[in-house]
């Protein structure tokens, strides 16, 4: 089952004008609490918004690869109280991807949006404007939104011949490893 999921995830950043149901949303957010966090410190927050006039000013996060969370029906803000933990980027990693794969497992797309360490303008990041728009405070850090809705796009999962293989090594580093 895990892996005929993962050799079908893509990324989906066009969805179907229809709203992702709460069933579905609760589900969502429990792969998201189930995710691993360093030493159990869990120093991940979400934010799950449904509002279409939030969702298209976050859309305008940055200036590339955000704009059409503004059309998608669901995003999860994925941040983290960075006091918590020192590893709280892999913390917050971890739960988008799990929130990625419950999206998929439940027939629904979805696209990370990379906020952390992406600007908005030359004069602010997409984390602090973020902030500004969802009233998050300072000491917290946004990882990531995730996108999701029901899929208006198809596309093939990748062809198993197209696994980087060259980037595989067995025991030592550049001892290749094959399948």
């Amino acid at each position: 089952m895990f892996f005929d999921l993962i050799r079908k995830r893509r990324s989906k950043r066009k969805f179907l004008q229809k709203p992702v149901d709460m069933e579905s949303i609760d589900r969502l957010v429990e792969a998201a609490l189930r995710s691993p966090s360093s030493r159990g410190f869990n120093p991940w927050r979400f934010i799950v918004v449904d509002d279409p006039e939030i969702l298209e000013k976050i859309s305008s996060s940055k200036p590339h690869g955000a704009s059409f969370l503004k059309d998608a029906p669901l995003g999860i803000a994925v941040l983290a109280d960075t006091d918590q933990s020192d590893v709280w980027v892999e913390d917050t990693s971890i739960a988008s991807i799990f929130i990625q794969l419950a999206a998929e497992s439940l027939g629904l797309g979805s696209c990370w949006i990379q906020i952390r360490r992406r600007n908005r303008s030359e004069h602010q990041s997409a984390s602090d404007y973020i902030k500004k728009v969802l009233n998050i405070p300072e000491n917290m850090e946004v990882e990531s939104v995730i996108a999701v809705g029901h899929p208006a796009e198809s596309k093939p999962g990748h062809d198993a011949e197209d696994l980087q293989m060259n980037k595989v090594f067995y025991n030592q580093y550049e001892q290749p490893y094959n399948l």
